[in-house]
């Protein structure tokens, strides 16, 4: 068997904008121009020499248009990197990312690179979500009969909080709780080690301070009839891209590298296509199964806001400290840049970690489609 880690040694990512056309801060900004930041600075902030990376693993959802054509490839040449390096873009819908960097560590792990580039970019004001589809039905008729009630995320997020029995006001106040820890953390300057500057965008654009629950309570639901979901408790369509830079332990080592964490274990699952965004219950039970640990072991959770009641349910379900999810805010406030989420909320997670001195982060995040992945990441 091999005897091969995987750690990831920097990330970075951009500042996340808005995905409006005009509005948004990043919205003037090719997918694949923007791409290339978190590439750069990675590269830039450990002096790696850009001919040692044996691949780089893009995650991108809507891949089409000026995603299209393998995106992460294009971010490699776009980037200045040797026209020697290789790079591939991998689709798991809201996972992307996260999933880029689970097959980087497996690649490491193998044995197969020394040195792999994991991430992902979505400029959804240029390239908006579901444009890949053309207008056509992506399903086929036996999927239609297998599961002829296929809906939207939106949805699947009123049938979880109908499930769970969540309010309006408990919703509510998971995405004001978002808006308060992003403010905080933005006001305290702790993402400005994580953050790379896109020319003078260094802020991520959503954050709303004075959220508050009756502002929120005043905005409608699209999904259903008196519905729970609004515009308010929901991830923010956006802009961004975000990366790690991952070689072995032994690469590190003989590079001079100091990693900041490995990936300890992996997890990706099925789950129910109509709620669709369950997945993250078992993916964080499958996990901590493979990594011998317990929900207490964890000191900080990112589990992505694509829904506060994605959120809700969790927190339910596994009877994690409210306390550690997503401390420094999550997708609500943030924004939720489909292909370049994963690599942000383990960026984020990566220097909460380190800030804090945590042993122990969980990630996961739920997928179009009804999927799911977990990652266990370990301090060193």
């Amino acid at each position: 068997m091999s005897t091969n880690d995987a750690v990831i040694v920097a990330a970075t990512r951009t500042a996340v904008g808005v995905g409006k056309p005009e509005k948004g801060s990043l919205s003037g900004i090719h997918s694949v121009d923007l791409s290339t930041y978190p590439i750069r600075a990675l590269i830039a902030s450990t002096g790696i020499d850009p001919a040692l990376i044996d691949d780089v693993v893009w995650g991108c959802v809507s891949q089409v248009g000026e995603q299209s054509f393998n995106v992460g490839r294009n971010a490699v040449l776009a980037a200045g990197l040797p026209e020697s390096v290789p790079g591939r873009t991998v689709d798991r819908q809201c996972g992307s990312s996260q999933q880029a960097i689970q097959d980087a560590a497996a690649s490491l792990i193998a044995g197969y690179a020394d040195v792999v580039i994991a991430g992902g970019v979505e400029v959804m004001s240029r390239t908006p979500m579901f444009s890949s589809t053309g207008g056509l039905d992506p399903f086929g008729t036996l999927m239609h009969e297998r599961y002829p009630d296929l809906g939207n995320q939106g949805v699947g997020a009123e049938l979880i909080a109908a499930k769970w029995g969540l309010s309006r006001s408990e919703l509510d106040d998971i995405a004001v709780e978002s808006h308060a820890k992003a403010a905080d953390a933005a006001q305290r300057g702790l993402f400005d080690e994580e953050i790379v500057p896109v020319g003078d965008v260094v802020s991520d654009q959503g954050i709303r301070p004075g959220s508050t629950l009756e502002k929120l309570a005043a905005l409608p639901s699209p999904f259903v009839e008196n519905g729970l979901i609004t515009a308010g408790n929901a991830s923010q369509i956006s802009d961004g891209a975000a990366a790690v830079l991952m070689m072995t332990s032994a690469k590190a080592a003989a590079l001079g590298l100091t990693p900041i964490a490995r990936v300890h274990s992996v997890a990706v699952v099925g789950s129910d296509p109509i709620m669709m965004l369950t997945g993250p219950i078992a993916a964080t039970a499958k996990v901590l199964q493979r990594a011998g640990l317990s929900i207490d072991d964890i000191g900080a959770f990112e589990v992505n806001e694509a829904f506060a009641s994605v959120i809700g349910a969790w927190l339910h379900e596994t009877g994690a400290d409210p306390a550690k999810v997503n401390p420094r805010g999550g997708a609500i406030a943030l924004g939720h840049p489909l292909g370049a989420s994963g690599a942000r909320l383990t960026t984020t997670l990566l220097h909460h970690m380190r800030s804090n001195g945590i042993r122990y982060g969980l990630q996961t995040m739920c997928e179009g489609g009804g999927m799911a992945n977990a990652t266990v990441y370990e301090l060193l």
